[in-house]
């Protein structure tokens, strides 16, 4: 019989992809210049997502103008909290996947497990636990301690910046959408739908939206049903696309043109002879003849 170790070995994984998430905000939301970046990174690890292992650091940005109130104030990169809940070393697709297996698929935590296993990620029947937990959580009301947090935030920046993103943990059309306050990188409440629409989104908004503090502003990608939804609810706070998404978007064409360059350059490049291998003694220039 093998003795198991008494405390869980350090996991390495030395092939996880590596994400940089930059600060979702480009300006201060006082003084409006730009925020400087700085080298540190306010959050660093590695997580467990279906699709493998990433690592994933978050960089920060400060506002650099001595006259603003707020000078010297850290912003953070809140679309980290896409990725996996602060403090949790699994995927959010990890989360959001045992939740819809045990609650619509009726799968025991154990069977989710050993699913989980098969595809690669370290976890045992108590953390799966754990995480459906976490699962139902987040899908319930907003929570005491999340309260206290929006408050605070609201009393230091006179306002709240509200985010929504969503991902698909599988292929089967099933999304979970989260509800993110920036300022404070606090994620506040997620919903899964299967036909997701402007109207079902406002309605889970809705407790959001009567809570008794300033919007400053919301942001989101460019889906039509979440900025509808935003504009409804609070629809004189300014919107801002999510630069991450914004940037994708105009990378996917250049891509998509670099390696159709690389194919025709292949193609045409095929045919040519090989370089020859060097001698390794340097040849002399020809010199003008005498």
């Amino acid at each position: 019989m093998i003795k198991q170790p008494r405390h869980r070995p350090k996991r390495v994984f030395e092939n996880a992809e590596r994400l940089i998430i930059e600060c979702d905000l480009s300006e201060c939301p006082h003084c409006g210049q730009l925020l400087k970046p700085r080298n540190t990174w306010h959050m660093r690890k590695t997580v467990q997502t279906m699709g493998g292992p990433v690592f994933v650091g978050g960089k920060t940005r400060e506002c650099a103008n001595p006259d603003c109130s707020h000078s010297g104030k850290h912003y953070y990169a809140s679309q980290a909290l896409m990725i996996s809940l602060p403090k949790s070393t699994y995927g959010l697709d990890v989360l959001a996947y045992i939740g819809w297996q045990h609650e619509h698929e009726h799968k025991q935590l154990v069977e989710i497990q050993r699913e989980l296993n098969q595809r690669g990620i370290f976890i045992n029947e108590r953390n799966t636990g754990k995480l459906y937990r976490q699962f139902l959580a987040f899908l319930g009301e907003i929570s005491a301690v999340t309260k206290q947090k929006l408050e605070a935030t609201s009393a230091e920046h006179g306002g709240l910046i509200w985010a929504i993103d969503a991902l698909q943990p599988e292929e089967d059309g099933i999304l979970l959408y989260v509800l993110y306050e920036v300022l404070s990188s606090t994620p506040v409440a997620a919903i899964q739908l299967s036909q997701p629409t402007a109207a079902a989104l406002i309605d889970w908004l809705r407790p959001c939206q009567a809570m008794p503090y300033p919007v400053l502003a919301t942001l989101s990608d460019g889906e039509r049903a979440i900025l509808e939804a935003l504009r409804t609810c609070w629809p004189k706070a300014p919107h801002q696309r999510c630069q991450a998404h914004f940037l994708n978007n105009l990378v996917e064409p250049v891509l998509d043109y670099d390696v159709e360059l690389r194919q025709r350059m292949r193609q045409d490049m095929g045919g040519l002879p090989k370089v020859p291998a060097s001698s390794g003694e340097p040849s002399e220039p020809e010199g003008p003849p005498f």
